[in-house]
């Protein structure tokens, strides 16, 4: 079984994806994972990769290309990823929402995030920054909207929901699949 978890940044998908990872024993993988990893080799915060590659294309398809090939060799996995759904089209496909502010909260107390945001303020610009360039970017190289809640098995709104409610429903769902 392959999971996809999409959503918005903040929405929960590596914190949930970690945790439905050792509750169903699959492997986890995670695009901002690798992303923040392709920013710090570069000396650049996430935001600056996000600007960087509307203009450069190689760093989208270096992470495209890395989820593509996920798909095709492995199995049994679930991976965080906002266009996971698209490159993984034979996965479970799951999105997590949440409203801005409580999404914009957990990206501020974040620690493992590298962003830097010194305020609830900064952290909500920066979060409306980068998904703003990732959803121009999504739709000029696939004609994707990630957001597009039509493209996913199951679409959970985690705004008033702790990690544990949110796995649970999310882990409900995958085993009534089965």
């Amino acid at each position: 079984m392959i999971i996809t978890i999409s959503g918005k940044p903040g929405s929960g998908k590596s914190t949930v994806a970690k945790i439905i990872s050792k509750k169903l024993k699959l492997k986890h993988y995670s695009t901002g994972d690798y992303y923040r990893g392709m920013a710090e080799k570069r000396g650049l915060s996430v935001l600056e990769l996000a600007k960087l590659a509307e203009e450069d294309k190689s760093i989208d398809k270096e992470l495209d290309s890395w989820q593509k090939k996920l798909g095709k060799k492995e199995n049994d996995f679930i991976i965080d990823a906002r266009l996971g759904f698209h490159f993984i089209p034979n996965s479970v496909k799951i999105y997590l929402d949440g409203d801005e502010t409580t999404r914009a909260k957990r990206i501020f107390r974040d620690k493992v995030r590298k962003e830097k945001n010194l305020s609830l303020k900064e952290s909500i610009n920066n979060m409306k920054a980068r998904e703003k360039s990732e959803q121009l970017r999504f739709l000029d190289y696939y004609k994707v909207d990630s957001n597009d809640q039509s493209h996913y098995d199951l679409v959970v709104d985690t705004t008033n929901m702790d990690a544990d409610g949110i796995v649970n429903e999310i882990v409900d769902y995958v085993i009534s699949r089965e």
